[in-house]
């Protein structure tokens, strides 16, 4: 499991922890964000296999990058510059190419 937190804690704040993975988590953190005076955690689950992260996954041996790329992206205050920074596929004559 990875963490994420989109601002400081403040005693005067909600709290709010997102568990999950996939669409729903990341959808759901683009909408908390937009509530005012509110903190958000999110613990996003590593087990995606689908995809380009799938093959991330089996071919580097690592754990699936694509849902906390994801909910990163739905936390940021950039969203837009984190969405082209994070969307950049690999470029390469190899199996990753695209992924």
């Amino acid at each position: 499991m990875a963490g994420c937190t989109y601002k400081w804690s403040d005693v005067s704040q909600k709290q709010i922890v997102v568990l999950g993975g996939g669409t729903g988590t990341h959808k759901t953190n683009s909408g908390l964000k937009k509530l005012p005076d509110v903190t958000i955690r999110c613990i996003v689950s590593m087990s995606d296999d689908g995809g380009s992260t799938g093959e991330l996954r089996v071919e580097l041996g690592v754990l699936p990058p694509g849902d906390v790329r994801q909910n990163l992206v739905a936390l940021s205050d950039a969203e837009e510059l984190f969405l082209k920074v994070f969307n950049e596929r690999v470029k390469s004559n190899g199996r990753l190419n695209g992924h």
